[in-house]
């Protein structure tokens, strides 16, 4: 009786295929999207020059099949590098301003008796 009731039909069986394993994760493609990410934070601008040079050979060095499985384009990281070595030469074009009023770490300046 149960297997009346049984609406599989053994012509509609997929077997499993066991799926293939992925490429192994770039690790130059990593490290030159991590290393602007470092720059930022440090600025440091030799980390922020190597960055640039590495984005670029691993932009340049990329293969048809890196180019369609990557997830952003290799000019990306080499926008990214770029962009983050302008912020470490900032400062150097718009100096921070001198807090005038702080004494850096000392005690503060004593206030006359009123």
């Amino acid at each position: 009786m149960a297997n009346k009731r049984d609406m599989r039909r053994p012509d509609l069986i997929i077997p499993y295929a066991e799926p293939k394993p992925k490429e192994e994760a770039e690790v130059s493609s990593t490290l030159s999207s991590t290393l602007p990410m470092a720059v930022m934070l440090t600025r440091n601008r030799f980390i922020g020059w190597a960055s640039v040079v590495y984005s670029l050979q691993t932009w340049l060095g990329e293969s048809e099949e890196q180019k369609r499985t990557s997830s952003t384009p290799g000019y990306f990281n080499v926008f990214m590098s770029f962009i983050a070595l302008l912020v470490t030469y900032v400062p150097l074009f718009f100096p921070p301003k001198a807090n005038l009023g702080a004494t850096g770490t000392g005690p503060a300046a004593p206030v006359p008796p009123s």
